[in-house]
């Protein structure tokens, strides 16, 4: 069976990216059993951060061993827990397994398990358990429990990815039904003595303590108070004025009813700090960028201006190649103000370059059509701006000694592989003037840009049926 095949394999999916905590909790390994043709093998493994490892192979794919097959069965067939009774060994250590069917959400008397998951608890460092083995283990348990219910996990939790997501050993706190807390670990109990807690926390009710440490008065999550009081799955960061808390509430649920919760807790503080000062910057690199472009748009609009007033040609001609400069620059900067990752697709501003060719063959009497097939890819800010003012010369250079007082075609076609990307620029215009490359400004800019900045070749060709075609290669 492949794994598309699977049977509800999004409610497995979804049950792998939050089941770490049932093994940190439980101090045991998980694994995930699956059907695969007439047997059940093993689709998944989480290791326990807060124990030694019982299985230091990995064990992914194969079949399950003689002596844990009857436990593993019977929990499939029907469709209920198989608690460990027997200490068997693996490698040499004595373990201990249990068997919990894996349901999905709205479980009926017909349904069947989707997958089996085994604890394997690893009996060689067991020791006489204290008060926080001892609830860690009963909250796994209720999980594990919940799993085998179809009750856990709960869907839109809204628990979603951002960094600082608390963990069963950052802090872990029980409530009962009330609201109360029946425990509360010594981590837990230590990040809200420095938020300004006094005394303990057990006995308590959670969200009377937390809303006595005084919050601070920002912006709160309107789902707070479902997750002071265990009554939603959510996460939330409670911040405090001198620390940040991030903290997550699981229901705990018994045939359908709330019997209580599980509250996980991690100190965010730094990370949150960092995060907005990382906001800060972004911010702040994406207004330069929207500056630059601005003030690069205002020279260039200076020099249409200067242009449009000069009596002489040649002058004319100047200033409207060092404006074309200048706007191709501006692109970039502006397609860089929207985001400031490493690579942007150079697809969106060589877009944008296309709609600067109606002006340019303007200036030339021109109607020019313009044809682009193929992808640039994404490319880095620094090979971006460069490759921008190569293509804005190489199509102005076709306009302006291709194409001037005419009408005729552009066609640009970018391919690109692992290595290398091949751009080729072709006209329909007069082609070259006795087969001879220019020696103008523009074509000496072009060459140096892409043979010095971008490492890469440039080459001139008349194709057979007329024109120029100009082809680029630079390695990426």
């Amino acid at each position: 069976m492949v794994e598309n095949e699977l049977q509800g394999l999004p409610w497995i999916r979804t049950l792998m990216a939050d089941w770490q905590l049932i093994a940190d909790a439980a101090f045991s390994d998980l694994v995930l059993w699956v059907p695969k043709r007439t047997k059940l093998h093993v689709y998944a493994h989480a290791r326990p951060s807060t124990a030694a490892t019982l299985f230091y192979r990995d064990i992914t794919g194969t079949a399950a061993r003689t002596d844990w097959r009857k436990a593993i069965d019977e929990a499939w067939e029907t469709g209920k827990p198989v608690l460990a009774s027997e200490v068997s060994e693996y490698s040499g250590t004595a373990s201990r397994l249990s068997a919990y069917p894996v349901f999905e959400p709205k479980k009926t008397s017909k349904s069947k398990p989707v997958a089996v998951i085994t604890r394997h608890t690893n009996l060689g460092e067991s020791r006489y358990p204290n008060k926080l083995q001892l609830n860690f283990v009963a909250c796994a348990e209720q999980l594990l429990e919940m799993v085998s219910a179809g009750e856990f996990p709960i869907p839109d939790a809204g628990t979603d990815s951002r960094r600082g997501a608390p963990r069963v050993t950052d802090g872990l706190i029980r409530l009962d039904k009330s609201g109360r807390v029946l425990f509360a670990s010594p981590n837990a109990l230590s990040m809200f003595n420095r938020s300004g807690l006094e005394g303990e926390l057990e006995g308590r009710l959670f969200s009377d303590s937390v809303k006595g440490l005084s919050p601070h008065s920002g912006i709160v999550d309107e789902g707070l108070p479902l997750v002071l009081t265990g009554k939603g799955a959510w996460k939330t960061d409670i911040e405090f004025d001198s620390m940040v808390l991030s903290v997550r509430s699981i229901p705990i649920t018994a045939s359908g009813e709330r019997s209580g919760a599980a509250i996980l807790c991690r100190d965010v503080t730094e990370l949150r700090v960092r995060e907005r000062e990382l906001l800060t910057k972004d911010l702040t690199i994406r207004e330069i960028h929207h500056r630059v472009k601005n003030n690069l748009q205002t020279v260039a609009s200076l020099l249409r201006i200067q242009s449009r007033q000069s009596k002489s040609e040649e002058v004319k001609d100047s200033l409207a190649q060092a404006m074309r400069r200048v706007t191709s620059i501006a692109v970039v900067h502006d397609v860089l103000s929207e985001g400031i990752d490493q690579e942007i697709s150079f697809d969106q501003i060589f877009d944008r370059i296309l709609q600067l060719i109606p002006e340019i063959a303007s200036g030339f009497h021109s109607k020019v059509k313009t044809n682009f097939a193929g992808s640039f890819g994404e490319l880095t800010t620094e090979r971006s701006t460069t490759l921008a003012l190569v293509l804005t010369e190489l199509v102005a250079n076709a306009v302006q000694h291709g194409l001037a007082d005419a009408s005729g075609e552009i066609s640009v076609e970018a391919q690109r592989d692992n290595h290398l990307l091949r751009v080729e620029v072709t006209d329909n215009g007069a082609g070259l003037a006795e087969g001879k490359i220019g020696t103008g400004l523009g074509t000496q800019i072009v060459r140096t840009l892409v043979e010095s900045e971008l490492r890469g070749k440039i080459a001139w060709t008349s194709p057979i049926r007329g024109g120029t075609k100009v082809s680029v290669e630079i390695p990426i």
